[in-house]
Order: structure tokens, then C-alpha cells, then sequence
């Protein structure tokens, strides 16, 4: 009985102890998906290692190239403190790899005035990583304004000219109105204060036009009433929906002409009330940002009419008068292309919206054979400051049938016209004039020394903290080490993988504050193990329970601190959108690497052994009761 009794506690605690060590196991698919993750990521960080080389490209202009010496440009410029890695000379082109990027501009004057500009000279970026990389889109960090130079511009959009431009369309439309009506007693006219001011001595036409303007523009009233003069002005609200409808506008042509000029790291936002920030990482030639970010063209199609009082100038000289209300405007034009006709003359297919086409369908119909007028409008600031606008008649062109969404612009000089009209439409029109307040070009050795500077930081804390890990906790600290540099290879795989993602000056500083919350998850597990430790538990019940307990502490941790990153990348622009970035993919990898890799590291490495020395003391037993039943 006894020996019975002594066996079934046995089969009971062999029983017990089962669970224990199977729940602390994660499961197999898990454990793909960690493994999964950490090669993608760390593919994706590889980039980071290679670095890129700026080449001039030397073409001959003349039909001929001179014999080339790889050792005289070379010489030539080093003497110039230019440093050069390497030259290629060829029977067309001589290509010129510089050790600096900031030395592109400068070396390329250095050629251009010692050679006598007898060369063009193209600028080649190159990067050195493996061909494999490149097919799998492994591409870099992007670098912000701060570290990599560029330009950054400050836009002021003109609403004030933008209220003035919309009351003047309102007084279009209420001339069109009086010459309908023949209502000849009535003068109009718009006042420096924008309102709009109507006076008759005939009451009865005076009340008619007040009804007309109430009706047709509820978002004006009147201010000020007589029997022989009206006035009418945009209500505060009206207007700052309207200044609102502007700036959401704007900021959208801004991003679209940037998008134009095939540059996809820019930053564009809006600053204050009536400002946009525009930072262009890597740009080097700041007369891009005046020629195209800072136009503010503005495209409308009319149609003629005779006895209009609004017209535009024509080349000869000749007034062409149009309706007040335009058939559509630049704003329902979806895409733009230069081609050519049957006969090779060049022209501009559109493609317009729904809107638009809708518009364009209604107009044309009734209006084949008839003429369409196309008017360029362009804002600029004269001596004293004041805006002023230019109107120009691109195009008269006949409908000569029904159209839709698509229909083209005829009549154009030459291929580039077409061309620089196609651009500056799918550009965008701007509803507000706007202007460059402020120009600031960064250079890129300045963004060197910061990237310089902040990676010391990074190295400094990271060096620091495995120190202080490996020291404090032994085989634990260990496996924090892992976790914590597997960690930073996530972040920056994360942040080269994320096509909006930029690293700034401040995302550095994030890098460096993520080292410290992913050390914190791991403090936290670390010390629930040890607690757990003293109450002599098998090793995998410890490790199960430090994870288990300490989890919901650090989530809710993580979880506060992906808010305020969050709220931070709302409210935010410029560096404190790029410290809110990487402080959010930084939570993220730190949950993941602090918890889950941690802990796949952690059975790795305590309860691995053991299970290997419970297989051999297993198998040894197996082999001495063999022996024996053998010599029995």
C-alpha cells in the first residue's frame, strides 16, 4: 500500500509539473512570425551600411573628345581641395567620383571655367550595395532638411487678395445680370474695404438687383441700405470658410507641383494662419522652388460674349470679351499632356474631373461651332510690395463637337509651350496669390556634422546601457543586449522600409530616447524574474511568470508614450514631426523585441541546456538498465 500510495504522489507530480513546462513554451508559428520579422526588418536596415557617391558626368560639346588623362582631373582638383575617390576616362565621357557630395557645385564650376565650359556636365548618384539588394527595393533612410541640406521655403498666400478676387467675381456676375435685365440706371463697383456697391436712383431696379445678389449668394449680406444705395459684404463666417477652402487648396497644388518636379521626400504643411512650410530634402538649386513652387498661375476657360464688360488683352492687342463666369477652372482638371495633332501642330489633352466633365458636356452641346477662350492669370509683387496680377489668352479654339472629360487645347506655338502649359496645369492652379517670405538653403556638410554628431550620441547611450546591462544582470543582461541591438536594426529597418518616413536631427534624439524605454521593458521583466527566483520555482515557471506579470505594466507604459507620438505628429511639423515619428516606431520595436525576442532569448538560453542534459542523463539511464536486462 505504501509503495503504492509513495508511486501515485510520484505520477501525480510528474503530472503537476507537465502544464508548468509546457506553458511557458510559445508556440512554433510564433516564433516564424519573430524570426520572419527580424530578417525582413534587418533586410530592410542593410541599406543604411552603403553608402552613396555623387558622380560628374563630362560630355564633350564639341564632335570630338580630347585624349583623356584620369590623373590630370584628378590632380586638378585635388590641388583645388577637392577630394576625388576615383576617375573614368572614355571615348565619350569622363565620369568623376567625389569623395564629398558638398563638393558637387564647387567642382563643377572648377571644370566648367578651367575647360572653358567645353563640357556639359550631368550629376549621377550611385550607391554601392549589392545588386540583390536593389531588386529587392532595399533603399536607405530618408534623411531630413537637418541632415541631409536642402532648401526650405516659407509661403504667405495672399487671402486678403483672395476675399478682393472673389467679391469681383461676384460683381462679374451681377453686371451680366444688369446688362440681362438692361437695368441702365444701376452703377456697381467694388470698394477697398470689399464691398459691394451698388447705387440707382430707380428704386425699383435697386431692389430687384438686392433680391438677385440675396438669392444667388446667400453667404453675402447687406450692411448698409438706402433708398438710392446697397452695399453688400461677405458675412465673418462666410469668410473664414472661405479662407479655409483657400489654404486647403493651396497646400493640396503645393504638394502636386512638388510631385511634378519628381522629388517625394518633401515636407508641405501649413503654418499658422495664412503660411505653408515646405521643406525639400536634397535640393540643391533653389531657382527650382521660385519657378515652380512659388507660380501662382491660375487657369480658367471662357466663353466669348460680345457685350461683356470683362476682357482679356490678346497678343495683338485686341480686347477679347468673355462671359463673367468661367465654363470651368484649373481646379477640375485632372491630368494634362503635350502631343501633337494629325498635322504635327502641337497641343494640350485634358482630362477632366467629374465636375468638370459634367460642365464641359453641357456647354458644349449647345455651344458647337462657338469659340472657347483660355486665360492664363499670374500674381506678382511689384516694387512696393503690393500684388498685382497679369492675365494672358493662351488659346482660342473652336468646339467643334460635343465634348467630356476629354477634349485638348489647340493653337499653341510650339512643342515646349505645350509642354510648360501641360506642367503648369497639372500643377495646379492657386486660388490665392502667394509669396516667398522666406528662402533658406542648408547646406550638406552641416547636415554631415549633425549626423555626425547625433550617431556619437547614440553610440555614447547604446554603449552605456549594454555596459550597465551586462554588469547588473549577468546572463539576463545578455540576452537585453541582443534584444536591445536587434531592437535599434528594427527601427531603422521600420524606418527605411515606410516610404513618408524621414530621419531628422530630433529623430536621432528619438533613436537614443528608444534605447532607454526598451531598456525599461526589460528592467521590468527582469526584475519579476528575480522576484519570482526567490520563491525556488522551476526555471521555466520563472520565466513565464516575470513575462506574464510584468506585461500589462509595459503595455500601458508603450501605449501612453504612442499617444502623446501620436498627438505629437498631429499637431506638430518639421522636427517635432520627425522626433514624433521615429519616438512611434521606436515604441513599437521596443514592445516587440523587449517583450517577444526577449523572451524567445531567454528559453534559449536557460532552458535549452537543461533540456539537453535531461535528453543525456535520459538517454545514459536508457543505455545502463539495457545493460542490465542484457546481463540478466
Amino acid at each position: 500500500m505504501s509503495r503504492i500510495s509513495q508511486s501515485k504522489r510520484g505520477y501525480m507530480s510528474a503530472n503537476s509539473v507537465k502544464p508548468e513546462s509546457a506553458k511557458h513554451k510559445l508556440s512554433k508559428w510564433k516564433h516564424l512570425v519573430i524570426v520572419f520579422t527580424l530578417i525582413l526588418l534587418g533586410i530592410s536596415a542593410l541599406p543604411n551600411l552603403y553608402q552613396n557617391h555623387t558622380t560628374l558626368l563630362l560630355e564633350s560639346n564639341q564632335s570630338k573628345m580630347a585624349e583623356c588623362s584620369a590623373t590630370e582631373y584628378k590632380t586638378f582638383l585635388e590641388s583645388r581641395d577637392v577630394l576625388v575617390n576615383k576617375v573614368d576616362c572614355s571615348q565619350s565621357s569622363v565620369s568623376i567620383r567625389l569623395a564629398d557630395e558638398a563638393d558637387y557645385r564647387r567642382a563643377k564650376d572648377l571644370i566648367n571655367s578651367y575647360y572653358d565650359s567645353k563640357f556639359s556636365i550631368s550629376k549621377i548618384s550611385q550607391n554601392d550595395q549589392p545588386e540583390w539588394l536593389s531588386k529587392v527595393g532595399g533603399e536607405p533612410i530618408k534623411l531630413g532638411l537637418d541632415l541631409s541640406g536642402g532648401v526650405l521655403v516659407i509661403l504667405k498666400v495672399d487671402l486678403e487678395q483672395a476675399i478682393h478676387e472673389n467679391i469681383i467675381s461676384v460683381k462679374h456676375e451681377v453686371d451680366n445680370y444688369k446688362r440681362e435685365q438692361k437695368l441702365r440706371s444701376l452703377s456697381i463697383h467694388v470698394g477697398k474695404d470689399n464691398t459691394l456697391k451698388i447705387t440707382s436712383k430707380n428704386t425699383a431696379s435697386l431692389n430687384k438687383v438686392g433680391d438677385f445678389i440675396s438669392k444667388l449668394f446667400p453667404e453675402l449680406s447687406k450692411v448698409h441700405t438706402s433708398t438710392d444705395n446697397l452695399q453688400f459684404a461677405f458675412t465673418s463666417q462666410s469668410n473664414i470658410k472661405f479662407t479655409q477652402q483657400v489654404m486647403r487648396q493651396t497646400l493640396s497644388t503645393m504638394r502636386q507641383r512638388i510631385d511634378e518636379l519628381g522629388i517625394t521626400e518633401a515636407v508641405v504643411q501649413r503654418q499658422g494662419e495664412n503660411r505653408i512650410r515646405i521643406e525639400i530634402p536634397g535640393l540643391k538649386d533653389p531657382t527650382l522652388v521660385e519657378k515652380y513652387i512659388g507660380a501662382t498661375a491660375s487657369l480658367k476657360i471662357y466663353q466669348p460674349q460680345k457685350l461683356s464688360r470683362l476682357y482679356f488683352t490678346n497678343e495683338l492687342g485686341q480686347k477679347i470679351r468673355v462671359a463673367p463666369k468661367p465654363i470651368f477652372t484649373g481646379e477640375n482638371i485632372k491630368d494634362a499632356q503635350a502631343g501633337r495633332d494629325e498635322m504635327g501642330i502641337p497641343l494640350v489633352n485634358l482630362r477632366l474631373d467629374s465636375i468638370g466633365g459634367e460642365k464641359m458636356l453641357k456647354h458644349s452641346s449647345k455651344n458647337v461651332g462657338n469659340q472657347m477662350v483660355t486665360v492664363l492669370s499670374e500674381y506678382f509683387s511689384d516694387l512696393s510690395g503690393a500684388t498685382k496680377r497679369t492675365d494672358r489668352i493662351i488659346s482660342i479654339a473652336t468646339i467643334q463637337s460635343q465634348l467630356g472629360n476629354r477634349f485638348s487645347i489647340t493653337n499653341l506655338d510650339s512643342m515646349q509651350q505645350a509642354q510648360e502649359l501641360a506642367m503648369s496645369i497639372r500643377a495646379g492652379s492657386l486660388a490665392a496669390p502667394v509669396s516667398i517670405v522666406k528662402k533658406q538653403t542648408i547646406d550638406a556638410t552641416l547636415g554631415k556634422q549633425n549626423i555626425v554628431n547625433g550617431f556619437k550620441a547614440l553610440a555614447l547611450g547604446l554603449g552605456a546601457t549594454l555596459l550597465f546591462m551586462a554588469l547588473w544582470y549577468r546572463k539576463l543582461g545578455l540576452v537585453a543586449n541582443i534584444s536591445l541591438i536587434l531592437n535599434l536594426v528594427c527601427l531603422v529597418g521600420l524606418l527605411s522600409l515606410l516610404p513618408g518616413a524621414v530621419l531628422t536631427l530630433p529623430g536621432i534624439a528619438g533613436l537614443v530616447l528608444t534605447i532607454g524605454m526598451a531598456v525599461d521593458t526589460n528592467v521590468l521583466i527582469f526584475e519579476r524574474i528575480k522576484e519570482e527566483r526567490t520563491k525556488k520555482l522551476p526555471v521555466s515557471v520563472v520565466i513565464e511568470r516575470g513575462y506574464s506579470n510584468a506585461m500589462s505594466t509595459i503595455v500601458d507604459a508603450n501605449l501612453t508614450t504612442l499617444f502623446v507620438a501620436i498627438i505629437l505628429f498631429g499637431i506638430g511639423f518639421g522636427p517635432v514631426k520627425g522626433f514624433a515619428v521615429t519616438l512611434g516606431l521606436g515604441t513599437l520595436t521596443s514592445l516587440f523585441c523587449g517583450v517577444f525576442v526577449s523572451r524567445v532569448l531567454s528559453e534559449w538560453f536557460y532552458l535549452r541546456p537543461k533540456r539537453g542534459k535531461e535528453r543525456v542523463k535520459k538517454s545514459n539511464k536508457l543505455t545502463t538498465q539495457s545493460k542490465i536486462e542484457g546481463a540478466g
